[in-house]
């Protein structure tokens, strides 16, 4: 069980990220509750008594969802106030108490944010892939949410203004490109499926709008963009199944494999939600593939999971045949609100925060 001083150390570290990433209503939102929240409410005595590892279980964007969907939803005034930038610890606790009921079942599970933005990382990845294997790829993720990141061949980039994708996607996704622009290879995605221990139906407005919730009052073109890859996925759907992620990764690389398609296990932001066991199965079923990967039949991973530390998400590659080993192709804001294509930068002194080991992420 975390202490109430892990709990309060938690909404401090998303402080931090919320302040590097350009958000600083919320950043003063986790530090209202950092420093005055109270076990008057059901909800703010559960969130001081959390059983598991708060920053683990993202536990303050658990709460702050919660607090969003009342604002959307126009269910309390004052709370409204407090995201508009009158951020106070006496309001969150007055709204906490007279929102219980609402606020809790946020709490019993990890948000699934499904920001589409990611892709504008993972296509980093993708591209790696093209250029080591050749240009046809399919793709399998796990943890996909409501799946708006297996639209990633039916989205368009600007990458420091290199470009790909139909011209006419409904969805455009522009990055801050930190770095110079790249000569792409040639991509084609031939298909896409997805995985998740709880799928969401974004086509179900009570699912769009607890999506929404999880997306940052700060950030408007964050929810445009929601909106549009959600019409996109009504219009047309994406195949995505229930399951363990491990178990359907298995089941999927037992599958024949076409020649001439580099089979991809893809994820983003989901390892640190893995059970220990499926995350080692994962590894130990990849790696076995692996081995028996050919030329002809390549089989890649690439991952976006975040290095705590920097407030900041890693691009990283693996693939077979070949050595099989890590390489990071970039680092990116966890939204993809910028990206850096290339190996990690080096941090300057003091730069980072102090975790927990629990809370460091390693694939």
């Amino acid at each position: 069980m975390a202490s109430e001083e892990n709990v309060r150390g938690a909404f401090r570290i998303q402080e931090f990220y919320c302040r590097r990433m350009d958000a600083p209503i919320y950043a003063d939102i986790c530090v209202a509750i950092a420093e005055g929240l109270t076990r008057e409410s059901r909800t703010g005595a559960r969130v001081l008594d959390w059983t598991g590892e708060p920053t683990r279980d993202a536990l303050p964007l658990r709460l702050i969802g919660g607090l969003h969907a009342l604002v959307m939803a126009g269910a309390d005034a004052e709370l409204a106030a407090v995201f508009g930038g009158q951020v106070t610890a006496g309001a969150l606790n007055r709204a906490m108490a007279r929102n219980d009921d609402a606020l809790l079942p946020w709490l019993d599970g990890p948000p699934q944010t499904n920001e589409p933005g990611r892709s504008g990382a993972l296509i980093v990845g993708l591209l790696e892939v093209a250029r080591r294997h050749g240009r046809k790829l399919e793709i399998l993720e796990i943890g996909s949410s409501g799946g708006l990141n297996l639209l990633i061949g039916r989205y368009r980039f600007d990458l420091g203004g290199a470009t790909l994708g139909p011209a006419d996607s409904p969805v455009t996704i522009v990055p801050e490109w930190r770095g110079e622009t790249q000569v792409l290879p040639p991509l084609e995605i031939v298909s896409t499926r997805g995985c998740d221990v709880q799928p969401r139906n974004v086509t179900d407005p009570a699912v769009e709008a607890r999506l929404a919730a999880y997306v940052w009052a700060e950030k408007p073109e964050r929810l445009a963009r929601l909106t549009n890859a959600i019409a996109m996925v009504r219009e047309h759907g994406v195949r995505l199944d229930e399951g363990d992620a491990a178990d359907w990764l298995e089941a999927r690389l037992a599958e024949p494999q076409e020649a001439g398609v580099t089979r991809v296990l893809m994820h983003s932001v989901v390892w640190q939600y893995l059970p220990d066991e499926s995350a080692e199965r994962i590894r130990v079923a990849m790696k076995a593939a692996g081995a028996a990967a050919t030329a002809e039949r390549p089989l890649a991973w690439v991952a976006m999971e975040p290095d705590r530390a920097l407030a900041e998400q890693v691009v990283s590659v693996r693939s077979w045949p070949g050595d099989g080993e890590w390489q990071v192709v970039a680092t990116a804001h966890a939204h993809a609100a910028w990206v850096r294509p290339g190996d990690r930068v080096p941090a300057a002194e003091g730069e980072g925060i102090v975790l927990e080991a629990q809370a460091r992420v390693i694939i």
